[in-house]
Protein backbone atom coordinates (compact mmCIF):
# COMPACT_ATOMS: atom_id res chain seq x y z
CA UNK A 1 0.00 0.00 0.00
CA UNK A 2 1.19 3.44 -0.54
CA UNK A 3 3.23 5.00 2.32
CA UNK A 4 1.98 8.76 2.08
CA UNK A 5 -1.62 8.47 1.29
CA UNK A 6 -4.24 9.91 3.57
CA UNK A 7 -6.48 6.99 5.30
CA UNK A 8 -7.72 5.16 3.73
CA UNK A 9 -4.37 4.52 1.75
CA UNK A 10 -4.14 3.54 -1.95
CA UNK A 11 -2.51 0.65 -3.51
CA UNK A 12 1.09 1.64 -4.71
CA UNK A 13 2.09 1.44 -8.26
CA UNK A 14 5.94 2.26 -7.71
CA UNK A 15 8.44 1.78 -5.36
CA UNK A 16 11.52 4.32 -5.41
CA UNK A 17 14.67 2.71 -4.39
CA UNK A 18 16.19 5.84 -3.59
CA UNK A 19 13.47 6.92 -0.89
CA UNK A 20 12.52 3.46 0.36
CA UNK A 21 9.25 3.67 -0.15
CA UNK A 22 6.01 3.18 -2.07
CA UNK A 23 3.49 5.38 -3.53
CA UNK A 24 0.60 5.60 -5.86
CA UNK A 25 0.63 7.57 -8.86
CA UNK A 26 -0.79 10.72 -7.03
CA UNK A 27 1.52 11.00 -4.03
CA UNK A 28 4.48 9.97 -6.54
CA UNK A 29 3.52 13.04 -8.48
CA UNK A 30 3.84 14.85 -5.37
CA UNK A 31 7.10 14.17 -4.08
CA UNK A 32 8.87 13.30 -6.87
CA UNK A 33 7.86 16.55 -9.27
CA UNK A 34 9.95 17.53 -12.13
CA UNK A 35 13.12 19.42 -12.43
CA UNK A 36 14.33 18.73 -9.06
CA UNK A 37 16.23 16.38 -7.56
CA UNK A 38 13.85 13.52 -6.83
CA UNK A 39 13.27 13.34 -10.40
CA UNK A 40 16.01 11.41 -11.39
CA UNK A 41 15.49 8.97 -8.30
CA UNK A 42 15.37 5.38 -9.73
CA UNK A 43 12.05 3.37 -9.15
CA UNK A 44 10.76 -0.14 -10.24
CA UNK A 45 7.22 -1.79 -9.10
CA UNK A 46 5.70 -1.94 -5.87
CA UNK A 47 8.01 -3.69 -3.54
CA UNK A 48 9.12 -4.43 -0.22
CA UNK A 49 12.74 -5.05 -0.98
CA UNK A 50 14.74 -2.01 -0.83
CA UNK A 51 18.62 -1.84 -1.16
CA UNK A 52 20.46 -0.69 2.00
CA UNK A 53 21.78 3.17 1.35
CA UNK A 54 25.12 2.11 3.23
CA UNK A 55 27.30 -0.35 1.56
CA UNK A 56 28.54 -2.94 3.10
CA UNK A 57 31.82 -5.72 2.99
CA UNK A 58 30.64 -8.58 0.87
CA UNK A 59 33.50 -10.67 3.13
CA UNK A 60 32.69 -8.41 6.90
CA UNK A 61 28.50 -8.38 6.84
CA UNK A 62 28.46 -6.28 9.68
CA UNK A 63 31.60 -3.66 8.65
CA UNK A 64 31.09 -0.76 6.45
CA UNK A 65 33.51 -0.30 3.38
CA UNK A 66 35.72 3.13 4.39
CA UNK A 67 38.39 2.88 2.75
CA UNK A 68 40.11 1.53 -1.18
CA UNK A 69 42.28 -0.65 -2.36
CA UNK A 70 44.59 0.34 -5.20
CA UNK A 71 45.99 -2.78 -5.43
CA UNK A 72 42.38 -4.75 -6.21
CA UNK A 73 40.66 -1.87 -7.09
CA UNK A 74 37.61 -2.36 -4.67
CA UNK A 75 36.13 -1.08 -1.29
CA UNK A 76 37.23 -2.76 1.74
CA UNK A 77 36.79 -2.60 5.07
CA UNK A 78 38.72 -2.19 8.18
CA UNK A 79 38.99 -5.80 8.64
CA UNK A 80 40.27 -6.58 5.07
CA UNK A 81 43.11 -4.43 5.65
CA UNK A 82 44.49 -5.32 9.46
CA UNK A 83 44.28 -9.31 8.66
CA UNK A 84 42.62 -10.07 5.16
CA UNK A 85 43.33 -10.72 2.19
CA UNK A 86 44.74 -6.51 1.56
CA UNK A 87 46.72 -6.61 4.51
CA UNK A 88 49.88 -5.55 2.93
CA UNK A 89 48.09 -3.70 0.22
CA UNK A 90 48.14 0.00 -0.68
CA UNK A 91 44.72 1.55 0.53
CA UNK A 92 43.37 5.29 0.66
CA UNK A 93 40.42 6.66 1.89
CA UNK A 94 37.31 6.48 0.31
CA UNK A 95 36.57 10.77 0.13
CA UNK A 96 39.86 10.49 -1.96
CA UNK A 97 39.16 7.59 -3.96
CA UNK A 98 36.17 9.08 -4.74
CA UNK A 99 37.65 12.65 -5.65
CA UNK A 100 39.75 10.91 -7.84
CA UNK A 101 37.64 8.65 -9.52
CA UNK A 102 35.13 10.83 -9.93
CA UNK A 103 37.95 13.34 -11.68
CA UNK A 104 38.67 10.75 -14.14
CA UNK A 105 35.30 9.88 -14.82
CA UNK A 106 34.44 13.49 -15.16
CA UNK A 107 37.08 13.77 -17.49
CA UNK A 108 36.76 10.95 -19.78
CA UNK A 109 32.72 12.20 -20.14
CA UNK A 110 34.09 14.96 -21.34
CA UNK A 111 36.95 14.34 -23.53
CA UNK A 112 34.24 11.79 -25.56
CA UNK A 113 32.18 15.07 -25.43
CA UNK A 114 34.92 17.05 -26.98
CA UNK A 115 35.29 14.11 -29.96
CA UNK A 116 31.88 14.58 -30.85
CA UNK A 117 32.57 15.64 -34.32
CA UNK A 118 35.19 13.04 -34.49
CA UNK A 119 33.00 10.03 -33.30
CA UNK A 120 30.24 11.24 -36.12
CA UNK A 121 33.04 11.14 -38.87
CA UNK A 122 34.27 7.73 -37.94
CA UNK A 123 30.13 6.96 -37.93
CA UNK A 124 30.41 7.63 -41.48
CA UNK A 125 32.86 6.31 -42.54
CA UNK A 126 32.14 2.86 -41.19
CA UNK A 127 28.81 3.24 -42.85
CA UNK A 128 30.48 3.46 -46.20
CA UNK A 129 32.82 0.50 -45.09
CA UNK A 130 29.92 -1.61 -44.64
CA UNK A 131 28.15 -0.84 -48.26
CA UNK A 132 31.50 -1.42 -49.33
CA UNK A 133 31.98 -4.74 -47.67
CA UNK A 134 28.61 -5.62 -49.11
CA UNK A 135 29.90 -4.76 -52.80
CA UNK A 136 33.05 -6.61 -52.26
CA UNK A 137 31.53 -9.06 -50.94
CA UNK A 138 29.14 -9.65 -53.94
CA UNK A 139 31.72 -9.57 -56.16
CA UNK A 140 34.20 -11.77 -54.64
CA UNK A 141 31.21 -14.21 -54.72
CA UNK A 142 30.61 -13.56 -58.76
CA UNK A 143 34.43 -14.28 -59.60
CA UNK A 144 34.55 -17.14 -57.60
CA UNK A 145 31.70 -18.89 -59.23
CA UNK A 146 32.95 -18.14 -62.66
CA UNK A 147 36.43 -19.56 -61.64
CA UNK A 148 34.42 -22.75 -60.56
CA UNK A 149 32.60 -22.71 -63.46
CA UNK A 150 35.40 -22.60 -65.59
CA UNK A 151 36.94 -25.58 -63.98
CA UNK A 152 33.67 -27.64 -64.27
CA UNK A 153 34.26 -26.95 -68.38
CA UNK A 154 37.46 -28.32 -68.08
CA UNK A 155 36.01 -31.20 -65.74
CA UNK A 156 33.12 -32.13 -68.11
CA UNK A 157 35.73 -31.72 -70.58
CA UNK A 158 37.77 -33.82 -69.49
CA UNK A 159 35.00 -36.13 -68.31
CA UNK A 160 33.46 -36.38 -72.10
CA UNK A 161 37.15 -37.21 -73.57
CA UNK A 162 37.35 -40.19 -71.22
CA UNK A 163 34.33 -41.55 -71.52
CA UNK A 164 34.79 -41.10 -75.88
CA UNK A 165 38.00 -42.73 -75.38
CA UNK A 166 36.37 -45.93 -73.45
CA UNK A 167 33.71 -46.19 -75.70
CA UNK A 168 35.55 -46.71 -78.77
CA UNK A 169 38.24 -49.31 -76.86
CA UNK A 170 35.40 -50.76 -76.05
CA UNK A 171 33.78 -51.32 -79.99
CA UNK A 172 37.54 -51.87 -81.30
CA UNK A 173 37.69 -54.81 -78.74
CA UNK A 174 34.33 -56.50 -79.19
CA UNK A 175 35.16 -56.30 -83.10
CA UNK A 176 38.69 -58.39 -82.98
CA UNK A 177 36.65 -60.77 -80.10
CA UNK A 178 33.87 -61.12 -82.39
CA UNK A 179 35.67 -62.04 -85.36
CA UNK A 180 37.91 -64.90 -83.46
CA UNK A 181 34.61 -65.81 -82.34
CA UNK A 182 33.49 -66.62 -85.83
CA UNK A 183 36.57 -68.24 -86.81
CA UNK A 184 36.51 -70.85 -84.39
CA UNK A 185 32.69 -71.18 -84.80
CA UNK A 186 34.56 -72.35 -88.38
CA UNK A 187 36.30 -75.20 -86.67
CA UNK A 188 33.13 -77.20 -85.62
CA UNK A 189 32.05 -80.24 -87.59
CA UNK A 190 29.29 -79.24 -90.72
CA UNK A 191 30.64 -75.66 -90.51
CA UNK A 192 33.05 -73.57 -91.67
CA UNK A 193 36.49 -75.28 -92.32
CA UNK A 194 35.60 -78.50 -91.32
CA UNK A 195 32.57 -78.83 -93.31
CA UNK A 196 35.01 -77.85 -96.54
CA UNK A 197 37.68 -80.49 -95.33
CA UNK A 198 34.84 -83.16 -95.53
CA UNK A 199 34.34 -82.27 -99.07
CA UNK A 200 37.55 -82.37 -100.33
CA UNK A 201 38.00 -85.53 -98.94
CA UNK A 202 34.95 -86.69 -101.61
CA UNK A 203 37.05 -85.63 -104.34
CA UNK A 204 38.59 -88.70 -106.31
CA UNK A 205 40.98 -87.11 -108.76
CA UNK A 206 44.22 -87.25 -107.74
CA UNK A 207 45.23 -83.88 -109.36
CA UNK A 208 42.26 -81.79 -108.04
CA UNK A 209 42.84 -82.91 -104.48
CA UNK A 210 46.32 -82.55 -104.19
CA UNK A 211 45.92 -78.70 -105.57
CA UNK A 212 43.00 -77.85 -102.71
CA UNK A 213 44.24 -80.26 -100.17
CA UNK A 214 47.86 -78.32 -99.90
CA UNK A 215 46.50 -75.16 -98.88
CA UNK A 216 43.69 -76.78 -97.21
CA UNK A 217 46.21 -78.31 -94.64
CA UNK A 218 48.22 -75.25 -94.37
CA UNK A 219 44.59 -73.89 -92.56
CA UNK A 220 43.74 -76.79 -91.13
CA UNK A 221 47.58 -76.58 -88.79
CA UNK A 222 47.53 -72.81 -87.98
CA UNK A 223 43.66 -74.08 -86.68
CA UNK A 224 45.33 -76.40 -84.69
CA UNK A 225 47.73 -74.41 -83.31
CA UNK A 226 45.85 -71.83 -82.17
CA UNK A 227 43.48 -74.39 -80.26
CA UNK A 228 46.65 -75.46 -78.21
CA UNK A 229 47.79 -71.59 -77.46
CA UNK A 230 44.28 -70.20 -76.94
CA UNK A 231 45.00 -66.28 -76.52
CA UNK A 232 41.79 -63.66 -76.38
CA UNK A 233 42.23 -61.20 -79.30
CA UNK A 234 41.34 -58.35 -76.90
CA UNK A 235 41.78 -57.91 -73.40
CA UNK A 236 38.25 -57.58 -70.97
CA UNK A 237 39.57 -55.13 -68.02
CA UNK A 238 39.89 -51.34 -69.06
CA UNK A 239 42.68 -50.65 -66.53
CA UNK A 240 44.33 -48.07 -68.66
CA UNK A 241 41.47 -45.91 -68.73
CA UNK A 242 41.09 -45.93 -64.54
CA UNK A 243 41.53 -41.92 -63.69
CA UNK A 244 44.07 -41.69 -61.12
CA UNK A 245 42.74 -38.16 -59.19
CA UNK A 246 44.31 -38.35 -56.21
CA UNK A 247 46.78 -34.97 -57.07
CA UNK A 248 44.26 -32.99 -58.41
CA UNK A 249 41.90 -33.69 -55.30
CA UNK A 250 44.60 -32.75 -53.11
CA UNK A 251 45.38 -29.47 -55.63
CA UNK A 252 41.33 -29.24 -55.75
CA UNK A 253 41.61 -29.47 -51.26
CA UNK A 254 43.16 -26.74 -51.45
CA UNK A 255 42.27 -24.47 -54.68
CA UNK A 256 39.93 -22.06 -52.19
CA UNK A 257 42.82 -21.56 -49.55
CA UNK A 258 46.36 -21.27 -51.73
CA UNK A 259 47.71 -18.17 -53.83
CA UNK A 260 50.78 -16.90 -54.93
CA UNK A 261 49.45 -13.32 -54.24
CA UNK A 262 49.42 -14.21 -51.12
CA UNK A 263 52.82 -14.66 -48.99
CA UNK A 264 52.95 -17.02 -46.05
CA UNK A 265 52.96 -14.52 -42.22
CA UNK A 266 55.61 -16.16 -39.94
CA UNK A 267 55.41 -15.88 -36.67
CA UNK A 268 58.25 -13.55 -34.93
CA UNK A 269 59.35 -15.75 -31.54
CA UNK A 270 61.89 -12.78 -29.98
CA UNK A 271 58.71 -10.45 -29.91
CA UNK A 272 56.25 -13.08 -28.93
CA UNK A 273 56.24 -14.32 -25.36
CA UNK A 274 54.30 -16.04 -22.63
CA UNK A 275 53.25 -14.49 -19.25
CA UNK A 276 50.20 -13.95 -17.43
CA UNK A 277 48.94 -13.79 -20.93
CA UNK A 278 50.15 -14.93 -24.46
CA UNK A 279 51.52 -12.17 -26.92
CA UNK A 280 51.86 -13.65 -30.42
CA UNK A 281 53.10 -12.06 -32.61
CA UNK A 282 53.93 -12.50 -37.15
CA UNK A 283 55.50 -10.23 -39.71
CA UNK A 284 55.46 -11.10 -43.07
CA UNK A 285 58.38 -11.37 -45.43
CA UNK A 286 57.72 -8.47 -47.88
CA UNK A 287 56.57 -6.63 -45.07
CA UNK A 288 53.71 -5.25 -46.39
CA UNK A 289 50.09 -5.92 -45.77
CA UNK A 290 48.87 -7.86 -48.28
CA UNK A 291 46.28 -10.16 -46.03
CA UNK A 292 43.10 -8.33 -45.42
CA UNK A 293 42.53 -10.32 -42.32
CA UNK A 294 44.48 -12.69 -40.46
CA UNK A 295 43.40 -15.90 -38.75
CA UNK A 296 45.11 -17.63 -35.49
CA UNK A 297 45.15 -20.90 -34.74
CA UNK A 298 46.16 -22.71 -31.54
CA UNK A 299 45.75 -25.73 -29.20
CA UNK A 300 47.03 -27.21 -26.18
CA UNK A 301 49.72 -29.72 -26.94
CA UNK A 302 48.35 -33.09 -25.01
CA UNK A 303 50.13 -36.47 -24.95
CA UNK A 304 46.76 -38.10 -24.29
CA UNK A 305 45.53 -36.83 -27.84
CA UNK A 306 46.07 -37.66 -30.98
CA UNK A 307 44.02 -35.37 -32.97
CA UNK A 308 44.02 -31.83 -31.03
CA UNK A 309 41.23 -29.36 -31.92
CA UNK A 310 42.42 -25.85 -33.04
CA UNK A 311 41.09 -22.69 -31.62
CA UNK A 312 40.27 -20.19 -34.70
CA UNK A 313 40.53 -16.29 -34.07
CA UNK A 314 40.27 -13.61 -36.00
CA UNK A 315 42.64 -10.83 -36.17
CA UNK A 316 43.02 -7.36 -38.28
CA UNK A 317 46.03 -6.72 -37.00
CA UNK A 318 49.46 -8.26 -37.19
CA UNK A 319 49.24 -9.33 -33.35
CA UNK A 320 47.07 -10.78 -30.86
CA UNK A 321 46.75 -11.33 -27.25
CA UNK A 322 45.33 -14.80 -25.41
CA UNK A 323 44.41 -15.28 -22.45
CA UNK A 324 42.90 -17.73 -20.53
CA UNK A 325 45.63 -20.46 -20.96
CA UNK A 326 46.00 -23.14 -18.66
CA UNK A 327 49.09 -23.17 -16.19
CA UNK A 328 52.09 -25.20 -16.95
CA UNK A 329 51.40 -26.24 -20.67
CA UNK A 330 52.87 -26.01 -23.83
CA UNK A 331 50.39 -24.23 -26.75
CA UNK A 332 51.41 -24.50 -30.60
CA UNK A 333 50.89 -21.57 -32.47
CA UNK A 334 49.71 -20.96 -36.22
CA UNK A 335 48.36 -18.37 -38.03
CA UNK A 336 47.72 -17.65 -41.95
CA UNK A 337 46.47 -14.31 -44.07
CA UNK A 338 42.90 -14.15 -45.94
CA UNK A 339 42.25 -11.85 -49.23
CA UNK A 340 39.38 -12.05 -50.62
CA UNK A 341 38.18 -15.63 -51.40
CA UNK A 342 41.80 -16.76 -51.03
CA UNK A 343 44.39 -17.17 -48.11
CA UNK A 344 48.11 -18.59 -47.84
CA UNK A 345 49.26 -21.08 -46.18
CA UNK A 346 49.62 -22.11 -42.76
CA UNK A 347 53.24 -20.63 -41.27
CA UNK A 348 54.97 -23.24 -39.14
CA UNK A 349 54.24 -24.07 -36.04
CA UNK A 350 55.88 -22.15 -32.89
CA UNK A 351 55.53 -23.86 -29.29
CA UNK A 352 55.42 -21.64 -26.53
CA UNK A 353 54.81 -22.45 -22.69
CA UNK A 354 53.45 -21.05 -19.92
CA UNK A 355 54.27 -20.33 -16.05
CA UNK A 356 54.16 -23.32 -14.18
CA UNK A 357 51.82 -20.88 -11.50
CA UNK A 358 49.68 -17.59 -11.95
CA UNK A 359 51.40 -14.59 -12.56
CA UNK A 360 52.53 -12.58 -9.63
CA UNK A 361 52.14 -8.61 -9.67
CA UNK A 362 54.11 -5.94 -7.52
CA UNK A 363 56.78 -3.35 -7.28
CA UNK A 364 60.20 -3.41 -5.57
CA UNK A 365 59.79 -1.47 -2.55
CA UNK A 366 60.62 2.49 -2.02
CA UNK A 367 60.37 2.53 1.77
CA UNK A 368 60.54 -1.35 3.45
CA UNK A 369 64.96 -0.84 3.76
CA UNK A 370 65.18 0.78 0.10
CA UNK A 371 68.78 2.42 0.71
CA UNK A 372 68.35 5.10 -2.04
CA UNK A 373 72.01 6.18 -1.72
CA UNK A 374 73.26 2.54 -3.34
CA UNK A 375 70.16 1.81 -4.89
CA UNK A 376 68.31 3.56 -8.11
CA UNK A 377 64.29 2.86 -8.92
CA UNK A 378 62.51 4.07 -11.56
CA UNK A 379 59.46 6.19 -11.65
CA UNK A 380 57.35 2.95 -12.31
CA UNK A 381 59.46 1.20 -9.69
CA UNK A 382 59.60 -2.07 -11.99
CA UNK A 383 63.34 -1.49 -12.50
CA UNK A 384 66.44 -1.44 -9.83
CA UNK A 385 69.82 -0.37 -10.33
CA UNK A 386 73.10 -0.25 -7.89
CA UNK A 387 74.46 2.60 -8.46
CA UNK A 388 78.38 4.05 -6.35
CA UNK A 389 76.93 5.89 -3.21
CA UNK A 390 79.60 8.42 -1.26
CA UNK A 391 80.74 5.56 1.39
CA UNK A 392 82.00 3.77 -1.59
CA UNK A 393 83.78 6.68 -2.54
CA UNK A 394 85.00 7.94 1.01
CA UNK A 395 86.76 3.91 1.50
CA UNK A 396 88.19 4.34 -1.89
CA UNK A 397 91.27 4.56 -0.30
CA UNK A 398 90.33 1.06 1.95
CA UNK A 399 89.68 -0.67 -1.47
CA UNK A 400 93.42 -0.50 -2.10
CA UNK A 401 94.01 -2.94 0.66
CA UNK A 402 90.67 -5.59 -0.13
CA UNK A 403 88.02 -3.78 0.38
CA UNK A 404 84.19 -5.06 -0.70
CA UNK A 405 80.52 -3.43 -1.09
CA UNK A 406 78.17 -5.22 0.62
CA UNK A 407 74.94 -6.40 -0.74
CA UNK A 408 72.01 -3.99 -0.99
CA UNK A 409 69.05 -5.37 -0.54
CA UNK A 410 65.33 -4.59 -1.77
CA UNK A 411 61.97 -6.45 -2.00
CA UNK A 412 58.39 -6.31 -3.21
CA UNK A 413 55.59 -4.11 -1.98
CA UNK A 414 52.99 -7.19 -2.39
CA UNK A 415 53.73 -10.18 0.10
CA UNK A 416 52.29 -13.97 -0.60
CA UNK A 417 50.46 -15.68 2.04
CA UNK A 418 49.46 -18.98 0.51
CA UNK A 419 49.33 -20.31 -2.97
CA UNK A 420 51.03 -21.22 -6.29
CA UNK A 421 52.76 -17.84 -7.79
CA UNK A 422 55.12 -16.86 -10.35
CA UNK A 423 57.06 -14.07 -11.30
CA UNK A 424 59.66 -13.22 -13.86
CA UNK A 425 62.73 -10.63 -14.54
CA UNK A 426 65.52 -9.71 -16.36
CA UNK A 427 69.16 -9.05 -15.09
CA UNK A 428 71.55 -6.69 -17.30
CA UNK A 429 74.44 -8.78 -18.48
CA UNK A 430 76.66 -6.27 -17.51
CA UNK A 431 75.44 -7.12 -13.67
CA UNK A 432 78.46 -8.13 -11.23
CA UNK A 433 76.89 -9.71 -8.43
CA UNK A 434 72.82 -10.13 -8.21
CA UNK A 435 70.77 -12.13 -5.83
CA UNK A 436 67.32 -13.44 -6.36
CA UNK A 437 64.79 -15.66 -4.12
CA UNK A 438 62.11 -14.75 -1.28
CA UNK A 439 62.34 -13.35 2.23
CA UNK A 440 59.53 -14.33 5.00
CA UNK A 441 58.09 -11.31 6.67
CA UNK A 442 59.25 -12.84 10.30
CA UNK A 443 62.94 -12.51 9.23
CA UNK A 444 62.86 -9.12 7.06
CA UNK A 445 64.32 -6.95 10.02
CA UNK A 446 67.09 -9.27 10.35
CA UNK A 447 67.63 -8.97 6.96
CA UNK A 448 67.99 -5.05 6.56
CA UNK A 449 69.79 -4.84 9.97
CA UNK A 450 72.16 -7.31 9.21
CA UNK A 451 74.47 -4.58 8.09
CA UNK A 452 78.74 -5.72 7.46
CA UNK A 453 81.55 -3.76 7.66
CA UNK A 454 82.87 -3.01 4.73
CA UNK A 455 86.39 -4.01 5.12
CA UNK A 456 85.47 -7.32 6.83
CA UNK A 457 87.53 -9.76 5.20
CA UNK A 458 84.22 -12.42 6.81
CA UNK A 459 82.41 -10.79 3.54
CA UNK A 460 85.24 -11.00 1.07
CA UNK A 461 83.76 -12.61 -1.72
CA UNK A 462 86.29 -15.27 -2.60
CA UNK A 463 86.49 -16.33 1.25
CA UNK A 464 83.36 -18.22 0.99
CA UNK A 465 81.27 -16.80 4.40
CA UNK A 466 79.17 -13.68 2.78
CA UNK A 467 75.81 -13.27 4.09
CA UNK A 468 74.92 -14.45 0.90
CA UNK A 469 76.87 -17.46 0.32
CA UNK A 470 75.52 -20.38 -1.97
CA UNK A 471 74.60 -22.97 1.18
CA UNK A 472 72.73 -19.92 3.21
CA UNK A 473 69.76 -21.46 2.82
CA UNK A 474 71.02 -24.53 4.79
CA UNK A 475 71.38 -22.14 7.49
CA UNK A 476 68.35 -21.38 9.99
CA UNK A 477 70.00 -18.03 10.66
CA UNK A 478 69.73 -17.01 7.53
CA UNK A 479 66.98 -14.35 7.05
CA UNK A 480 66.47 -15.33 3.12
CA UNK A 481 66.45 -17.99 0.42
CA UNK A 482 68.41 -16.72 -2.49
CA UNK A 483 70.24 -18.06 -5.39
CA UNK A 484 73.44 -16.28 -7.39
CA UNK A 485 73.98 -14.71 -10.30
CA UNK A 486 76.62 -12.70 -11.77
CA UNK A 487 78.67 -12.19 -15.06
CA UNK A 488 76.20 -14.03 -17.02
CA UNK A 489 76.02 -16.82 -15.26
CA UNK A 490 73.30 -18.53 -13.18
CA UNK A 491 75.41 -20.36 -9.87
CA UNK A 492 73.09 -23.79 -8.35
CA UNK A 493 73.82 -23.36 -4.60
CA UNK A 494 75.89 -26.05 -2.99
CA UNK A 495 74.25 -29.19 -1.89
CA UNK A 496 74.52 -32.46 -0.76
CA UNK A 497 72.48 -33.60 -3.91
CA UNK A 498 74.48 -31.22 -6.66
CA UNK A 499 77.70 -31.92 -8.50
CA UNK A 500 81.07 -31.38 -6.43
CA UNK A 501 82.58 -30.05 -9.61
CA UNK A 502 81.98 -26.67 -9.33
CA UNK A 503 82.18 -26.12 -13.12
CA UNK A 504 78.96 -28.08 -13.42
CA UNK A 505 76.92 -26.31 -11.24
CA UNK A 506 77.49 -22.94 -13.31
CA UNK A 507 74.54 -22.31 -16.27
CA UNK A 508 74.15 -19.88 -18.84
CA UNK A 509 72.47 -16.98 -17.30
CA UNK A 510 68.69 -16.82 -19.22
CA UNK A 511 67.53 -13.84 -20.87
CA UNK A 512 64.72 -14.24 -18.58
CA UNK A 513 64.28 -15.49 -15.16
CA UNK A 514 61.75 -16.78 -13.09
CA UNK A 515 60.99 -17.83 -10.16
CA UNK A 516 57.56 -20.25 -8.86
CA UNK A 517 57.11 -19.82 -4.89
CA UNK A 518 54.58 -22.72 -3.67
CA UNK A 519 53.46 -21.95 -0.15
CA UNK A 520 51.20 -24.74 0.32
CA UNK A 521 54.20 -27.47 -0.37
CA UNK A 522 57.22 -24.67 0.98
CA UNK A 523 59.16 -25.10 -2.31
CA UNK A 524 60.62 -22.34 -4.40
CA UNK A 525 62.00 -22.64 -7.87
CA UNK A 526 64.15 -20.95 -9.93
CA UNK A 527 63.54 -21.10 -14.06
CA UNK A 528 64.62 -20.34 -17.38
CA UNK A 529 61.60 -18.05 -18.24
CA UNK A 530 62.06 -17.90 -21.90
CA UNK A 531 62.16 -21.87 -22.41
CA UNK A 532 59.75 -22.25 -19.01
CA UNK A 533 62.47 -24.86 -17.72
CA UNK A 534 63.01 -25.24 -14.01
CA UNK A 535 67.07 -24.68 -13.20
CA UNK A 536 67.20 -25.10 -9.56
CA UNK A 537 64.50 -26.05 -6.93
CA UNK A 538 64.88 -25.98 -2.86
CA UNK A 539 62.67 -26.11 0.32
CA UNK A 540 61.75 -22.69 2.01
CA UNK A 541 60.06 -21.85 4.75
CA UNK A 542 56.59 -20.60 4.37
CA UNK A 543 55.46 -19.82 8.01
CA UNK A 544 55.13 -15.90 7.61
CA UNK A 545 54.09 -13.87 4.72
CA UNK A 546 56.79 -14.36 1.52
CA UNK A 547 58.14 -11.34 -0.45
CA UNK A 548 60.14 -11.43 -3.25
CA UNK A 549 63.58 -10.65 -2.67
CA UNK A 550 66.48 -8.87 -4.69
CA UNK A 551 70.11 -8.43 -3.70
CA UNK A 552 72.66 -6.43 -5.71
CA UNK A 553 76.32 -5.17 -5.35
CA UNK A 554 78.59 -3.25 -8.15
CA UNK A 555 77.17 -2.25 -11.26
CA UNK A 556 74.06 -4.27 -11.58
CA UNK A 557 70.26 -3.89 -12.72
CA UNK A 558 67.25 -6.51 -12.53
CA UNK A 559 63.92 -4.91 -14.71
CA UNK A 560 60.65 -6.78 -13.56
CA UNK A 561 58.58 -8.79 -16.74
CA UNK A 562 55.76 -6.41 -17.38
CA UNK A 563 52.38 -8.21 -17.90
CA UNK A 564 50.55 -8.79 -21.15
CA UNK A 565 47.79 -6.52 -21.19
CA UNK A 566 45.10 -6.17 -24.27
CA UNK A 567 46.70 -3.38 -25.64
CA UNK A 568 49.94 -4.79 -25.53
CA UNK A 569 50.00 -5.64 -29.28
CA UNK A 570 48.67 -2.05 -30.45
CA UNK A 571 51.02 -0.18 -28.27
CA UNK A 572 53.79 -2.45 -29.68
CA UNK A 573 52.76 -1.90 -33.33
CA UNK A 574 52.92 2.12 -32.13
CA UNK A 575 56.66 1.91 -30.98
Amino acid sequence: MCDFCKPPPQESTKSCMDCSASYCNECFKIHHPWGTAKAQHEYVGPTTNFRPKILMCPEHEMERVNMYCEICRRPVCHLCKLGGCHANHRVTTMSTAYKTLKEKLSKDIEYLISKENQVKAHITQLDLLLKETECNSERAKEEASQSFEKLSHVLEEKKSAALRAIENSKNLRLEKLQMQAEEYQGLLENNGLVGYAQEVLKETDPSCFVQTAKQLHVRIQKATESLKSFRPAAETTFEDFVVDIAKQEEILGDLSFHSNGLEIPEINEEQSRMYNKALISWERPGKTDSADIYVLEYHKLNREEESATWQEIKVCSKSKVISDLDDDSSYAFRVRGYKGSICSPWSREVILHTPPAPVFSFLFDDKCGYNSEHLLLNPRRTSVESRAGFPLLLGSERMQVGCYTTLDYIIGDTGIAKGKHFWAFHVEAYSYLVKVGVVSSNKIQKLFHNTHDVTSPRYEQDSGHDSGSEDAFFDSSQPFTLVTLGMKKFFIPMTAAAPKDPASRILPLPSCLGICLDCDKGKVGFYDAGRMKCLYECEVDCSGIMYPAFALMGGAAVHLEEAVTAKYGEYHGDI
